[in-house]
């Protein structure tokens, strides 16, 4: 990362662009406990979702900043995290001229986010142990490489890469490197939120939906500089993130010690399902992980997961993806609906 500027990757016309705002933008200074809102012609009877969310979640983002160590002027929050990389490809790629970088096997909204924004996708292979081969990635980057996607831990592999590796692409590549750390709650690695500081090309998304048991919901977070923040809510629609994913965010945020209690519960749930894994006779590879599933390698993936689904139990078939033949993604369930699947695995033959 030389000389790293931003006005440099950010669109011509994200540049020029002057953004929408919401009748609630206007004020945002004031004490608004009493006064009347007649401004955004809605409905004025209290049912507690009549009037316009706040557009900057400035309470969800307090909590947030003060659980991670960071500013609010540091958090955008959005419709799930596939809005947050939209906004990305966005703000940043030139459609039809710009290119960015995945490493599959990886979470596939990468390249169809690429595809809807007319963006070059270039795809490089990690390597068989799963992890980032870095010198051809960086062979790979041309002058219109705008992002490098890192999922880490990966997804489907359930692994993290290693902190040189992705040192090196912060350090060498002069585009954003975005950390997608979905997983990183499961686990013993830290996450690069600390570096965000010291690489202004760094930028982070994370989800409500794993950890936070919040999928239903759909809020996304996306942790950049100040200068990244402000341009994606430039681009962002007004009212993004509704009223009530707010208020049960907020409510979730605030019970930290039972998130803390089922993510170890998790945790060990995984440790269980692993021991009995090494006891299934067609499993014949059981990949490293540290998120809340894991990546099998069987005999015959579409035969086992027909089996499986035939005894009520829906898991993932991976096997189209690159090297990932034959393999079958088992998300962590309940203690109850783990022992199910042990079941259902020890009765196949």
């Amino acid at each position: 990362m030389k000389n790293f500027d931003i006005n440099n990757l950010v669109r011509d016309n994200v540049k020029v662009l002057k953004p929408y705002s919401s009748a609630r933008d206007e004020f945002e200074d004031f004490d608004t406990a009493n006064m009347v809102f007649l401004d955004a012609n809605e409905n004025p009877y209290q049912n507690g979702v009549n009037r316009y969310p706040d557009p900057q979640q400035a309470s969800v983002k307090v909590v947030l900043a003060k659980n991670k160590g960071l500013s609010p002027k540091q958090i955008l929050l959005g419709n799930g995290s596939d809005e947050v990389l939209d906004l990305l490809f966005r703000a940043f790629c030139e459609p039809k001229e710009d290119n960015v970088i995945s490493l599959p096997p990886t979470y596939g909204m990468y390249g169809v986010l690429a595809n809807i924004n007319n963006v070059e996708h270039k795809e490089i292979l990690l390597s068989e142990s799963f992890q980032p081969r870095v010198e051809a990635i960086l062979e790979a980057v041309t002058p219109n490489t705008k992002i490098i996607f890192l999922c880490s831990p990966n997804n489907p592999t359930g692994n993290s890469f290693t902190t040189e590796s992705v040192t090196t692409i912060l350090e060498k590549f002069n585009g954003f490197v975005v950390i997608d750390e979905a997983y990183i709650d499961f686990s013993e690695k830290a996450s690069w939120l600390a570096k965000l500081d010291q690489y202004p090309n760094l930028i982070i998304t994370q989800t409500l939906s794993k950890a936070y048991g919040l999928a239903g919901i759909r809020l996304g977070i996306c942790y950049g500089s100040a200068e990244v923040i402000a341009v994606l809510n430039k681009i962002k629609p007004p009212y993004n993130v509704n009223e009530l994913t707010q208020q049960r965010a907020l409510e979730r945020l605030k019970d930290q010690s039972k998130i803390d209690s089922e993510i170890a519960s998790i945790i060990a749930q995984r440790e269980a399902l692993l021991q009995v894994l090494n006891e299934v006779s067609f499993v014949e590879k059981i990949y490293p992980t540290e998120a809340n599933f894991i990546l099998i390698k069987v005999d015959n993936a579409n035969k086992r997961y027909d089996e499986l689904i035939a005894k009520g139990i829906v898991i993932r078939n991976r096997t189209t993806q690159p090297l990932c033949e034959n393999t079958l993604r088992l998300t962590i369930g309940t203690e109850e609906e783990n022992m199910k699947l042990m079941e259902a695995l020890k009765e196949l033959k």
